[in-house]
């Protein structure tokens, strides 16, 4: 009944305990678990509490630390502060040296192939002539393409490890496509690249571009599996994915009947690309619908990652370069665009997806903007070319429109 009675009077006192109390004794306990004396501290803040003995007192203090969740806010200008910020920045600033350093890697290979291929072909030995002879470099390249995969998921810092990657992936995709095309120079196998995706050979299109993007798909697999942190190769999955299956020759059939989806008047004058495009996009619309109303969350990178592409696709399909001769589909691709970027927003916004409700802005920012230029393009160009200034004004005051409403969205969604 002793023992029964403690509990009882423990209990009591803890729920009747305020936040200062609560404090103190949280303090009490952390000094005597680290085995310091406690009779001054106990001395100083006693008269905080009623009368306790010192058996109850251990007890709430037992409770209290046991039951604690301490939250740490940095003060206003302190040294933790700044160095939170400062890691944050930093963050940031390792983000972009690494699409810098992918970009500069890539123009570079674009650059100086050629030349690099050449040197080595008509300087070095005869050994040397051989190992790195265009079709036996091909293959080489093609396996430090694979080390350079399997070697950089192992590496832990992001910047080394998101360039080693895609150096491999660059090199995968480029000399596989040399091996299926047998075309060994980059302006070679691009031309014929280009050449085959139109082309009326079904199988010179499966095996020069389909099987290799198959390939980049299958290794950014391996990628994900490895580093599943690295959220970012769920986009290039997707994309890799795609030009796997929508190179597939059947679909260039099947576009005649899904472009006019987009393009429903026929008094305009498009080029073929944009008619393909506008194929592809009524795919990735349908994929991302039928995704959607799964309600899965196991899907939500692969809607993102559409959502990108789909988001792209409107603001390239809706500009007025498009359309030369009449503009019955650009008026609808207007309604079109609006309509699918309020659906992103409000998707992302009721299954609280982030990251598409960012998309949606940023591409509607794009849009505004555009036809913002746009709209100056309906004007001749003697009347448009003087008053420049009054474009540029009227720019940053839309600018400012937009960032304003911006936060009052956010604030209203988000915050209220």
């Amino acid at each position: 009944m002793y023992g029964k009675s403690v509990s009882d009077s423990v209990s009591g006192s803890l729920s009747s305990l305020n936040d200062k109390q609560k404090s103190v004794l949280y303090e009490f306990a952390v000094l005597k678990k680290n085995g310091f004396n406690t009779n001054q501290f106990w001395l100083k803040h006693k008269n905080e509490f009623p009368k306790l003995d010192d058996k109850v007192r251990d007890e709430l203090a037992l409770q209290v630390y046991a039951n604690s969740q301490v939250l740490y806010t940095a003060p206003k200008n302190s040294a933790i502060q700044f160095w939170m910020q400062t890691q944050l920045l930093t963050n940031w600033m390792f983000y972009l040296s690494a699409f810098i350093a992918i970009c500069a890697v890539i123009a570079l290979f674009k650059k100086y192939w050629n030349l690099l291929i050449d040197f080595l072909i008509k300087h070095l030995a005869p050994l040397f002539r051989f190992l790195f002879s265009p079709v036996l470099l091909t293959y080489e390249l093609l396996i430090i393409s694979v080390i350079c995969i399997f070697y950089g998921c192992t590496v832990e810092e992001f910047v080394f490890r998101t360039v080693i990657i895609h150096v491999g992936l660059c090199l995968l995709w480029s000399q596989s496509t040399a091996i299926f095309t047998r075309e060994y120079f980059i302006n070679k196998y691009a031309f014929k690249l280009k050449h085959n995706f139109w082309g009326t050979d079904p199988w010179e299109t499966v095996k020069t571009v389909c099987i290799p993007a198959f390939v980049l798909t299958l290794a950014l697999l391996y990628i994900l599996y490895k580093v599943p942190e690295d959220v970012f190769y769920n986009y290039e999955i997707v994309l890799s994915g795609i030009a796997a299956i929508y190179a597939l020759p059947f679909w260039r059939f099947l576009e005649k009947y899904l472009y006019p989806v987009l393009f429903p008047f026929k008094n305009d004058n498009r080029t073929r690309s944009i008619s393909s495009l506008g194929g592809f996009t009524v795919i990735a619309l349908i994929a991302v619908v039928v995704l959607a109303l799964q309600w899965n969350p196991l899907f939500y990178n692969v809607i993102s990652a559409l959502t990108v592409l789909l988001l792209f696709s409107f603001l390239v399909l809706s500009t007025k370069e498009n359309y030369r001769i009449g503009f019955n589909n650009y008026y609808y691709l207007q309604f079109v665009t609006v309509l699918f970027l309020s659906a992103v927003f409000l998707y992302g916004f009721h299954v609280r997806i982030n990251d598409l409700i960012w998309f949606a802005i940023i591409a509607a920012s794009i849009y505004i903007i555009i036809k913002y230029l746009e709209l100056f393009s309906f004007f001749p160009n003697g009347k448009t070319s003087k008053i420049w200034a009054w474009k540029l004004l009227g720019a940053a005051a839309l600018l400012w429109l937009m960032g304003k409403g911006i936060l009052y969205i956010s604030k209203t969604l988000f915050v209220n």
